[in-house]
């Protein structure tokens, strides 16, 4: 059985709103102590919670802290754009659910402080440490950016 939405919530919670690498190390190790099973739910419900958030209305929102030489806003690069929505799913279940109905609530999320890749790595080191073994894993959710094409209907042909 797939890790439910309620388990994965639980495990982000242990990060404390942020995806930093202690807080994304503890979470691996706490990942690792469980079934293979678990681990493998987890990545694709964080797989899930971030092919949702990859929509144009929110990877069109400009770096929050950043502008060009010419005051222009600062566009979030597709890297960028993945680490902020690692960052909002790390900040929990409530922030993830209240960004859907207020993109101003993405916002502070795409500052050039607010990195949450390491979210991206958990259930790779989680993987390792539990079986000694490299996982070459791919999951039902693409999370890379424009992957969800319902997300951004100006690209669709």
């Amino acid at each position: 059985m797939m890790m439910t939405w309620a388990g994965f919530w639980a495990l982000i919670g242990t990060l404390g709103g942020r995806a930093d690498e202690d807080g994304c190390n503890r979470l691996a190790v706490e990942l690792s102590a469980r079934p293979v099973l678990d681990i493998r739910g987890f990545a694709e419900r964080l797989s899930e919670a971030l092919y949702r958030l990859d929509q144009e209305k929110f990877g069109t929102l400009p770096v929050a802290d950043l502008t060009l030489p010419d005051g222009e806003p600062f566009p979030q690069s597709g890297d960028g754009f993945l680490y902020s929505r690692c960052a909002v799913v790390a900040a929990g279940q409530s922030v993830w659910e209240s960004v859907f109905f207020d993109v101003d609530r993405f916002a502070p999320y795409t500052a050039s402080t607010c990195d949450g890749e390491p979210l991206l790595y958990v259930s790779d080191q989680a993987y390792r440490l539990a079986t000694g073994e490299e996982w070459d894993r791919s999951t039902r959710y693409c999370f890379e950016t424009f992957s969800n094409r319902d997300g951004w209907p100006h690209l669709q042909a």
